[in-house]
């Protein structure tokens, strides 16, 4: 299993906005540095929160990671706040 095959119940759902899910993988995800998981049907991606940056993606083509990397941008300080609660 690669780190883009991760079972959705070890995934809680943050946000869904249109066709995508933002979601937090919870085993040992506390010793990264803060990130979202994106996915949409079978494409997957993963960015980091404090700058917000492309981790890695599976998938998607790069005009729609664009588009979801404006997404996590205008939601950076919602998917922080969950990630905190979420790990701390």
């Amino acid at each position: 299993m690669t780190a883009f095959e991760i079972p959705e119940t070890n995934m809680p759902l943050v946000k869904r906005i249109g066709a995508y899910e933002f979601r937090f993988y919870s085993r040992g995800e506390a010793m990264e540095r803060p990130h979202i998981h994106v996915r949409r049907d079978r494409s997957q991606a993963k960015f980091w929160l404090d700058a917000v940056e492309l981790a890695g993606s599976h998938g998607f083509a790069m005009h729609e990671l664009n588009q979801i990397q404006r997404l996590v941008e205008l939601h950076r300080d919602e998917f922080l706040e969950a990630w905190h609660e979420h790990f701390e």
